[in-house]
C-alpha cells in the first residue's frame, strides 16, 4: 500500500479569549522558569495556535475548493440541535437502565443556545517520564461536545476528503510540543541527542496542573479549515495557522 500523502489541512474548533490568554501566559512563565521546571520556551505553544482538531486532510487545489464548499454549507446550530437529540436519547436510555424504568426528563434537557467549553487539566500523549506532547482536554461529562464534533466530521468523511480512522476522537488542545524546540541544549529536565526526539520528564508538571482550569464556559463561535504549519504573527510573540475558510454560529 502506498504511503498516505502528508496532511495539508485540518478541520478544527479555534480556541481564544482573555481567560485562556492569561492562564497560558501564567503556565508558560511557571514551567519555563529555571526556578521551576525549566522547560524550553519554544515547547509551549503560542496562544494563536490553540484549537481542538476534528480531523486532518491531504488536499490538492480541487480538494480545497470542495472542502471549503462543504464547510460553508454547515449549519452549526442545526448540527448542534441534532447532537442534543442524540445526546439526550443516550442519556435517557442510560438513566432508564439505572432507574429501572423511571427517569426525570427535565434533568436531561439542555439550554436552547450555543455550546461552550471548559478546558481543565493536563495530560501527556506519551508516558509522562518521556513526554513530547502535553495537552489540555475539554470537559465533556455528557458527551455532547463529542457528538457535535463527530457530526462535523461526517460530511468530510462521506466525501472522502477526510479519512475515517475508525477510532475514538481525542479532543484536546496541545499546550506543549517539543518538536518545536529549536535547540535542545541546556534545557532542565530535558534529554535528547542530535537528530533524536526531545523528551521531557513531565511527571511533576502534570501533577501541578492536573486540575488547572485553562478556560471556563468559553463559547464556541466558529469551525475553521486551516492550513498546516503555524506562522509567526509579525510584531508579536504569537503565531497562528492560516485560515482557508470558516463558518460561524448563526445569531
Amino acid at each position: 500500500m502506498p504511503p498516505r500523502p502528508a496532511p495539508t489541512h485540518f478541520l478544527c474548533i479555534p480556541l481564544a479569549g482573555m481567560q485562556l490568554a492569561n492562564t497560558l501566559a501564567s503556565f508558560r512563565t511557571d514551567v519555563t522558569s529555571a526556578m521551576s521546571f525549566g522547560l524550553p520556551k519554544d515547547a509551549v505553544r503560542p496562544l494563536g495556535t490553540l484549537h481542538l482538531t476534528l480531523g486532518v486532510m491531504s488536499l490538492n487545489q480541487d480538494g480545497v475548493g470542495k472542502a471549503v464548499e462543504i464547510l460553508k454549507g454547515l449549519k452549526l446550530r442545526e448540527i448542534l440541535a441534532e447532537s442534543r437529540v442524540a445526546n439526550s436519547n443516550r442519556m435517557s436510555a442510560a438513566a432508564l437502565a439505572l432507574s429501572g424504568g423511571d427517569t426525570d426528563e427535565s434533568q436531561l434537557s439542555h439550554p436552547n443556545g450555543g455550546l461552550s467549553l471548559t478546558i481543565r487539566g493536563l495530560h501527556s500523549m506519551q508516558p509522562a517520564a518521556k513526554a513530547t506532547v502535553l495537552y489540555a482536554p475539554p470537559s465533556d461529562p455528557t458527551g455532547l461536545l463529542y457528538d457535535f464534533c463527530k457530526l462535523l466530521q461526517k460530511p468530510f468523511q462521506d466525501s472522502e476528503l477526510m479519512i475515517d480512522e475508525n477510532r475514538p476522537l481525542l479532543l484536546h488542545a496541545t499546550i506543549v510540543n517539543t518538536i518545536y524546540v529549536k535547540n535542545s541544549g541546556g534545557s532542565s529536565g530535558a534529554r535528547g541527542k542530535r537528530r533524536e526526539k526531545l523528551t521531557i520528564d513531565a511527571r511533576d508538571v502534570l501533577a501541578r496542573y492536573d486540575d488547572y482550569v485553562w478556560a471556563e464556559d468559553m463559547p464556541i463561535t466558529r469551525v475553521a479549515l486551516c492550513r498546516m504549519g503555524a506562522k509567526p504573527i509579525e510584531g508579536t510573540d504569537d503565531a497562528a495557522y492560516e485560515v482557508e475558510a470558516d463558518v460561524e454560529f448563526e445569531c
